[in-house]
């Protein structure tokens, strides 16, 4: 079994890839199931979220037309604040969505890219932040499937690598929270991209996962284009099998599938 549970299309901001053209991409290299999860931010970028009723209306389209070649799925990646809850609330109270991705792409409407959240901070002050808001909204908001690219602020920390050992309290209790509430977390294989020389998240992450009775766990590649669409899937599963996980996820109607690896 071979899924991509991390895909953006032309419903998202960031990206052109028409989500047809994605569907025969991923049938062309052998992917069994493709989970479309288009971006929702709240706060920053709300001009620019996806059109949802386009988005259901054109995935609809395709399933109808791809449904014997590949299994698709209709998620979202909601990149929830604290202080956005609500609004997001509304859309997942509205659409039948398959599978959502919790991530944190801002705080306080800050976005970690352009180094606006850094700024004036000293790098414990927006690694602990960054931490404290994930914490906050799980504790706030309870409809989703499994916590995006978990560590990603490092992709954006000029100042380099910050020890886990300093996080690893906060990030204990993100995951012994999200355990507790039948949620999981993601590896995303965007990490590949960005030349960051580890996984995302870590390995250290990843392992801590699994000793606090982690299970839940799902394979994304955050593509945005063709290029990007399956990108080491299969060397993932093999790294998670030896990390002693027993199966990857996927997810129907907002419920957990075991794939046994």
């Amino acid at each position: 079994m071979l899924a991509d549970y991390h895909v953006h299309t032309e419903f998202s901001d960031d990206s052109e890839y028409l989500m047809e053209e994605c569907i025969k991409k991923a049938v062309q290299i052998g992917l069994d199931e493709l989970c479309f999860t288009e971006h929702i931010d709240y706060g920053v970028k709300t001009d620019l979220n996806c059109n949802l009723k386009e988005y259901r209306k054109e995935f609809l389209r395709c399933k109808e037309l791809y449904q014997d070649r590949i299994t698709l799925q209709f998620g979202i990646e909601f990149g929830i604040q604290a202080g956005t809850v609500q609004s997001f609330q509304q859309d997942f109270d509205e659409y039948p969505f398959d599978f959502v991705i919790l991530s944190c792409h801002q705080v306080d409407n800050k976005e970690f890219w352009t180094q606006d959240f850094q700024r004036g901070k000293t790098q414990k002050e927006y690694q602990e932040k960054y931490y404290e808001e994930i914490l906050q909204v799980i504790k706030k908001y309870n409809d989703y499937s499994i916590l995006g690219h978990l560590d990603m602020i490092k992709r954006y920390d000029k100042c380099g690598e910050y020890p886990f050992e300093k996080v690893k309290p906060l990030i204990e209790e993100i995951l012994k929270t999200i355990i507790n509430d039948g949620k999981g977390i993601e590896v995303n294989t965007s990490c590949f991209r960005y030349g960051i020389n580890d996984l995302t998240p870590s390995i250290d992450i990843l392992k801590l996962y699994r000793n606090l009775g982690g299970e839940i766990i799902t394979i994304g590649s955050d593509s945005h284009e063709g290029g990007h669409l399956g990108c080491k899937i299969a060397e993932v599963k093999k790294t998670l099998k030896d990390l002693g996980f027993h199966a990857v996820y996927t997810f129907d109607k907002m419920k957990p599938i075991a794939n046994p690896l």
